[in-house]
């Protein structure tokens, strides 16, 4: 595995905790987005995760100062990827948008850059052509709250170079992550493949008016002792995330069900600013959720 500088392509929630916890472990990292005010975001955000270095991982003033040292950031797609080993894309969940990326990011990277979706739901074999290398693609998943949920899932597709698995296997536990490889494309991975009906079936609860966010998620937590709930889990990953699944599910399905769940995360949350824990709010209010409360299992 001879990565060195690793290019972090789309700069939210996730984007971000990739580039930081990459740059945490001694990687060059440069954070790619379409614009400098996105850039400006995930300095933003990246900052604020370094009180959760210090908390939960113990991390010094040094060890922050030198892992902001190792980030670049560039709003210019063959400058950002000019000297990268590896480029993770971390884009919105949109077929559309991932393929016209990967075309234009085959035009400028090296021939020597190995390319991984982040793609919570979306297969590597679906864009596998248009990267113009698919011998060097696979798929790199992370869990929200990276330096905490330290996986990282390996997904092949038919056509990935064994020595290209291999490598990416070995980053994945460079920076920290427990790497667990997938030999077969699965929608999904292994996490999502259980996470995701979970988080539709309480958002189906939700749009069918059975019960509401915080009744849902205290059934959840006091029958299985999960530290959260599904709607808790949603304004980690981010509604806006939710949204384009839900949205994709409903195009893909037809299922009425599915475009009520969408134009639900559309007009009662996105249009207005509540993203998710992130932003402040989304089903709960931070940084002192309902659900932390001590009472809440019992009231």
């Amino acid at each position: 595995m001879n990565f060195k500088h690793i290019t972090v392509a789309g700069s939210g929630v996730l984007g971000s905790q990739i580039a930081f916890q990459t740059a945490f472990k001694g990687f060059e990292v440069t954070v790619y987005d379409i614009n400098d005010e996105a850039l400006e975001r995930a300095k933003s955000r990246i900052h604020d995760l370094m009180p959760h270095y210090q908390s939960d991982l113990g991390a010094s003033e040094e060890e922050l100062a030198a892992a902001l040292s190792r980030l670049s950031f560039n709003s210019d797609l063959a400058q950002a990827v000019a000297q990268a080993d590896l480029v993770i894309e971390a884009i919105p969940e949109v077929v559309q948008i991932k393929t016209e990326f990967y075309q234009e990011l085959s035009k400028v990277a090296p021939e020597r850059t190995v390319f991984a979706t982040n793609s919570s739901t979306l297969l590597p074999s679906q864009f596998a052509e248009a990267t113009g290398r698919p011998e060097k693609f696979l798929a790199l998943h992370f869990a929200n709250e990276i330096w905490k949920n330290n996986t990282g899932e390996i997904m092949k597709h038919p056509g990935t170079d064994t020595t290209v698995f291999n490598d990416v296997i070995e980053f994945v536990k460079a920076i920290g992550m427990v790497a667990l490889p997938l030999h077969k494309e699965q929608p999904g991975y292994i996490l999502n493949s259980l996470l995701v009906p979970l988080l539709e079936a309480a958002q189906l609860l939700l749009v069918k008016e059975v019960a509401d966010p915080e009744t849902i998620d205290k059934t959840w937590m006091v029958a299985t002792g999960a530290p959260m709930g599904p709607f808790a889990i949603l304004d980690v990953v981010g509604i806006n995330t939710a949204y384009n699944i839900g949205l994709a599910k409903a195009k893909a399905t037809g299922d009425p069900e599915f475009e009520k769940i969408a134009n639900l995360l559309k007009s009662e949350y996105l249009d207005k600013g509540k993203i998710g824990r992130a932003a402040g709010e989304g089903f709960y209010k931070y940084p002192n959720p309902s659900f932390a409360e001590p009472g809440f299992l019992k009231s």
